[in-house]
């Protein structure tokens, strides 16, 4: 049976780039609500975002689930921002009885920064993929939806310092 590794961490921390050094490390199928969702509505759901992703989140965890039974790795790249997101998926992967690990990308304020800046600058040059632009209003609004974890919830503590 495969094993889930859950991607904790704010936006811009680096979550996605560490998503695919573990899927080369473990042979894992990434899913990520970011890439879902921009492939299928191009991040213009605007006020129902949030309806839009727990919809997508609860399709993939379940996905997850199917794809470890099947003997595959899975990394989820949610960002799982908040104690009660961590503990729901946790109890969600123990009732099926599917083997999980957390990581936490803990990174400087300054890398951050640059991180926010460099995306935005991406955006602007029509490279940014499924990544929105972050202006102040935004950014403030995620970070104040955003619980950094306890040591004791996380199994893997990944500092991130240029």
């Amino acid at each position: 049976m495969g094993k889930v590794y859950l991607i904790c961490g704010k936006i811009c921390s680096g979550k996605s780039y560490y998503a695919k050094s573990l899927k080369e490390k473990y042979n894992a199928v990434i899913l990520s609500t970011d890439e879902v969702t921009y492939d299928l509505i191009n991040n213009e759901q605007g006020e129902f975002y949030n309806i839009f992703a727990q919809r997508v989140n609860n399709y993939l965890k379940k996905k997850a689930v199917e794809i470890c039974k099947a003997g595959a790795n899975v990394i989820l790249d949610w960002g799982f921002w908040t104690k009660e997101n961590r503990a729901d998926i946790s109890a969600y992967l123990k009732s099926y009885d599917i083997s999980f690990e957390w990581h936490y990308i803990d990174i400087d304020d300054d890398t951050w920064n640059r991180n926010i800046e460099e995306r935005n600058k991406r955006i602007e040059e029509g490279n940014g993929g499924s990544d929105f632009y972050m202006d102040e209003g935004l950014l403030n609004k995620l970070l104040s939806m955003f619980e950094t974890p306890d040591k004791a919830e996380i199994d893997v503590w990944y500092e991130l310092n240029r």
